[in-house]
C-alpha cells in the first residue's frame, strides 16, 4: 500500500472517526511520533492515549486536508485540525511527515500551532477553516530535485521572518506578530523533494528575538520547524511552514522565572 494511501486511512478510517481499532490495522505497533521535543514512542503505549486525549477535550474534532506531498515511503500533509472544547471553537494547522514500511506507517515527525489554538479557545473566537485540497489522495510522486532540496536548506539557515512572501508561517496572517528568531545554524532532520515540492523538519538554533507573549527579551533558544514549500528558479516562492511556537515559549517563560 502506498504511503499515501496509508495517509488517507490515517484521516479518513482513524483521526475523522476516532476509531482506534481501525488504526491497529495500518499502524505498526513501534509506531513513532516526535513533535517538538516530545517523543511519542509505541502506538498503544504512548501515541493512541496522547490522540485519545486531545479527543476528550474536543469531542467532535475532525480533520481537514489542504496540501498533501509523496514519494517512495513517505507521505506528507499539512492539514488544521478543529472543534470545540467546553464550548469554545478552534482551528490550528500542522505540518506532519510520516514514514512506511510499505504495509504500514512506521513513524511520524509533525509540528501543530497549539499557540494558535490557545488564542482561540482565551479569546473565544475561532479562526475559519481553511479550504480542502481539492484531491489530496490523488498527488503523484515526482522525481527528486536536488536543486529544491538545496534552495530549502539555504533558506533555512536565514533569520525569521523569512523573505518568501508566499510562505505561510504560523497564525502571521492573523495576528500580524510574527515570531522572531535569529538563525546562528539549523539542522536538517528531515528533507524530501518531489519535483519542486519539499517537505521537511528542522531545528533551528539560534537567539530568539520577541513576538510571543509574556517572552520578553532575547535568549539563546532552539525552534522546532515543519514545512511543504515549493522552489521557482532556486528560491522558495510559497508554502505552508508551522513552528514550534508553544514549545518555544514554555521554554522561555521556565528560563526566566527566578
Amino acid at each position: 500500500m502506498s504511503p499515501l494511501a496509508l495517509l488517507r486511512r490515517w484521516v479518513v478510517d482513524y483521526f475523522n472517526r476516532h476509531e482506534d481499532e481501525a488504526a491497529r490495522t495500518f499502524v505498526s505497533p513501534d509506531y513513532a511520533l516526535r513533535i517538538g521535543d516530545v517523543v511519542l514512542a509505541g502506538r498503544d503505549e504512548a501515541w493512541l492515549p496522547a490522540v485519545a486525549e486531545q479527543m476528550r477535550a474536543f469531542p467532535g474534532l475532525g480533520m481537514t486536508v489542504h496540501r498533501t506531498l509523496t514519494g517512495e515511503n513517505w507521505a506528507a500533509a499539512w492539514f488544521s485540525e478543529h472543534g470545540a472544547s467546553n464550548g469554545r471553537i478552534a482551528c490550528w494547522s500542522g505540518v506532519a511527515i510520516y514514514f512506511s514500511d510499505g504495509q504500514r506507517l512506521t513513524s511520524c515527525v509533525a509540528q501543530e500551532d497549539y499557540l494558535t489554538r490557545r488564542r482561540q479557545l482565551l479569546s473565544g473566537v475561532a479562526d475559519p477553516v481553511e479550504p480542502p485540497a481539492a484531491a489530496p489522495w490523488d498527488e503523484a510522486t515526482k522525481p527528486r530535485d536536488v536543486e529544491a532540496e538545496k534552495a530549502v536548506r539555504d533558506w533555512l539557515n536565514n533569520d525569521w521572518p523569512a523573505d518568501a512572501s508566499g510562505v505561510r508561517c504560523d497564525d502571521d496572517h492573523i495576528t500580524n506578530t510574527p515570531l522572531r528568531f535569529l538563525v546562528n545554524h539549523c539542522e536538517i532532520d528531515v528533507l524530501l523533494s518531489s519535483g519542486p515540492d519539499v517537505a521537511f523538519h528542522a531545528v533551528q538554533r539560534g537567539v530568539y528575538g520577541g513576538g510571543l507573549d509574556g517572552a520578553a527579551g532575547e535568549a539563546a533558544a532552539h525552534l522546532h520547524v515543519n514545512g511543504l514549500v515549493r522552489v521557482e528558479n532556486g528560491r522558495v516562492v510559497s508554502g505552508r511552514v508551522i513552528r514550534d511556537r508553544a514549545g518555544l515559549r514554555a521554554a522561555l517563560l521556565k528560563a526566566q522565572k527566578p
